[in-house]
């Protein structure tokens, strides 16, 4: 195996989750020769690609499909301050959850449909249709979490894709 795949495998292992453009950052590859090495990791079962919500993520194939969409969305700056938001808090009404994170509230249900989807956090409603966020599984989220040790290019794109969207909401 070439030298750039064992790289390109190796970032994978330790990020599981690691987003395409992430990876060529993280590596400073260009995205072709990423796609190309990539792809190879992929037929020789090294690598399993997820595309979550318009990006797709690479995981060690030993990753199973339900932790891999879970990572995947943790991986993105906004969505893990949700769930650490409600971790620390416990359980909010997202206007209280949107204002914390100075964020758009359609910013905030855009992430929050992802996150109820893979079973991460719970929409509840009381009697006057009132919404509450909470956690599903407080210690299967932690566990996610110490998973994720997000970069800081990632942390820099989901700043400005966060930045966009208040732009956007003004």
């Amino acid at each position: 195996m070439s030298d750039t795949r064992q790289r390109i495998a190796a970032h994978v292992q330790r990020a599981p989750g690691v987003h395409f453009r992430g990876l060529a950052r993280a590596l400073d590859l260009a995205p072709g020769q990423v796609q190309y090495h990539v792809r190879r990791l992929q037929r020789a079962d090294r690598l399993v690609a997820e595309d979550v919500s318009g990006r797709t993520h690479y995981f060690p194939p030993e990753v199973a499909a339900d932790r891999r969409r879970r990572l995947a969305l943790l991986r993105r700056e906004t969505a893990r301050d949700v769930v650490v938001v409600l971790a620390e808090r416990g359980p909010a009404a997202p206007d209280d959850v949107a204002a914390e994170l100075d964020i758009a509230r359609s910013t905030l249900e855009w992430h929050l449909e992802g996150l109820t989807e893979a079973d991460l956090v719970a929409k509840t409603y009381d009697e006057r249709g009132r919404v509450t966020l909470s956690l599903v599984e407080e210690e299967r989220v932690a566990d996610l979490l110490s998973t994720i040790q997000p970069g800081l290019p990632d942390r820099l794109v989901d700043r400005f894709t966060r930045l966009v969207d208040q732009l956007l909401a003004e």
